[in-house]
């Protein structure tokens, strides 16, 4: 699994997918920007480098020798949370300037499942093509947009929820956050007040 990770706030939702993967034991591939690198120190309470451990292997993104930017090398899947509007665009336009850019178009033409954490409000009319763009080549894009049906208490609850949704889309089993149930009374979202089909 490769793990990208740009320069846009929100560089939360993939450290929290770096640690869930890490839990899951999957074999993860990092590869952070500079901008990310940044962002980090600025938004969270963990270091670059500590961000790093959280993963099996790390890639320079100007590495372009790094064994994921080949489609020889075998990767079920990628996931660039956040992804920036600049990483979007290069994604959308084949346009592999960075690692992050490069392993996404492997993606694409592998056919093996991309999906964009986009991050970014409002949304241009550039951005909205691009996204059609990239979705039309065969990505996913899944803005960071928690439900709250579930009552969330704190950020690391409605972060859950957009992690919780990536692995969703991978396949990947979990128990991140409550799943939506029809409401029966009262505080129609506990589990004893919902019924599941099964």
């Amino acid at each position: 699994m490769v793990v990208g990770i740009s320069g846009a706030s929100g560089v939360v939702y993939g450290i929290r997918l770096l640690e869930v993967l890490a839990e899951m034991g999957c074999t993860t591939h990092l590869v952070m920007t500079e901008a990310a690198r940044r962002i980090i120190e600025i938004e969270t309470e963990e270091s670059p480098i500590e961000v790093e451990m959280m993963a099996d292997r790390v890639h320079s993104a100007r590495d372009f020798t790094a064994s994921i930017a080949s489609g020889s090398s075998i990767f079920d899947a990628m996931v660039v949370a956040p992804c920036s509007m600049k990483t979007l665009a290069g994604i959308a336009n084949g346009i592999s300037d960075t690692l992050i850019t490069r392993a996404a178009d492997v993606c694409l033409k592998e056919r093996r499942r991309l999906i964009l954490v986009t991050r970014e409000s409002p949304l241009n009319l550039v951005h909205l093509k691009n996204m059609v763009a990239a979705t039309e080549a065969g990505a996913i894009i899944l803005p960071p947009c928690p439900g709250f049906y579930s009552k969330p208490d704190s950020i690391e609850e409605m972060v859950d929820v957009v992690v919780g949704r990536v692995l969703d889309l991978l396949g990947a089993e979990h128990d991140l956050y409550k799943r939506w149930r029809t409401p029966l009374s009262g505080n129609a979202y506990n589990d004893e007040n919902q019924i599941e089909k099964r």
